[in-house]
């Protein structure tokens, strides 16, 4: 689990559209791929899936005014899983601190 500080007030709903619009792309940058990303955002959680990389939810976002923690659904070795993860928080760190 890793909590982000909501410096800049990010509710849920803007979050959501945030990461729809502009996360694939700064994903594909760092990692010179196009993945398929599936969100899906349901009150105050967002979920994230990589089909391509990991069959069903790899991670889930929990907002609230003060902060954005962030869970992997399971606990995994897995590389490309790590990988994603580090450039997810560096995305929400840029765009919510």
């Amino acid at each position: 689990m890793t909590t982000i500080n909501n410096v800049k007030p990010t509710t849920a709903e803007e979050l959501f559209d945030l990461l729809k619009k502009e996360f694939a792309t700064y994903v594909d940058e760092k990692i010179d791929s196009a993945l398929d990303i599936e969100y899906a955002h349901v009150s105050d959680i967002i979920n994230i899936s990589f089909p391509e990389v990991r069959e069903g939810l790899a991670f889930t976002l929990i907002v609230t005014e003060q902060e954005i923690t962030v869970e992997t659904s399971a606990e995994s070795s897995d590389y490309d899983l790590t990988l994603l993860h580090e450039h997810l928080i560096n995305f929400l760190t840029e765009k919510c601190e």
